[in-house]
């Protein structure tokens, strides 16, 4: 009996120690972003000459341990985790024009996270995508260029993920950066992301005007024609 209470101790404190470390780069990603992220841009330069926060919460980022299970701590996490380090992969070769400027930006740089050694397209369609099949992750995962949806000033958390996710689709579906109406064309202009992953925006037999709906207060006919304007891949620095 006393072995057993001893394992019980050092599991329960082991599990202490994980909600902490979680609790932590929680609390200092939003102070990092708080600080960092304006109006949908960042202060790269001021970061490139004071990085130390930064790395501090990337730091905090490679000890985590999130499971699939857990799914609000786990998605919070991991969409935290990808913006950070789009933003350590912009500071790291700053001044740059795009990051798409630097080979391999998302498919073959790899970050220390949760333990893993992890590209940013593993993060988001490997984790996130595959695993949730949830499209809103599109207006949360922000890939560092003026074409994605606006990154908040502050991070993703478990206990509003939902609340978020939700706010930031209706932002994008509403706004003008996203898609763009014009009713006297008949047609909707879309981002490419919107092209690029089609499957994600018309799942259970969707179109992509009827998911555009579900979030527009303003209702946009069935039988206009959606095209794609070009993705804007120009860095998003203040």
């Amino acid at each position: 009996m006393k072995k057993i209470t001893i394992i019980l101790a050092i599991l329960m404190g082991s599990l202490s120690t994980e909600a902490q470390d979680l609790n932590s780069f929680f609390t200092k990603a939003d102070a990092f972003f708080k600080a960092n992220v304006a109006n949908g841009r960042v202060a790269y330069a001021s970061i490139k000459k004071d990085r130390a926060t930064l790395d501090e919460v990337l730091k905090i980022a490679e000890g985590i341990s999130v499971t699939k299970s857990d799914a609000k701590n786990y998605q919070a996490f991991w969409i935290n985790a990808y913006n950070l380090s789009v933003i350590k992969g912009i500071v790291d070769n700053y001044p740059t024009k795009s990051p798409l400027d630097d080979k391999g930006f998302f498919d073959k740089t790899k970050h220390d996270l949760a333990g893993k050694k992890i590209t940013l397209n593993d993060i988001e369609h490997k984790l996130l995508r595959a695993q949730f099949k949830d499209a809103r992750f599109h207006f949360v995962l922000v890939c560092g260029a003026v074409g994605c949806p606006p990154l908040i000033n502050k991070a993703y958390l478990p206990n509003t993920l939902e609340e978020q996710l939700q706010k930031q689709a209706v932002l994008a579906l509403n706004g003008t950066y996203f898609i763009k109406v014009n009713a006297k064309k008949k047609r909707v202009y879309g981002s490419k992301i919107l092209e690029w992953y089609k499957e994600d925006f018309t799942m259970n037999g969707m179109t992509e005007i009827e998911f555009i709906n579900k979030y527009r207060k303003e209702k946009i006919p069935a039988k206009y024609k959606l095209t794609y304007f070009e993705y804007d891949w120009n860095v998003n620095k203040q």
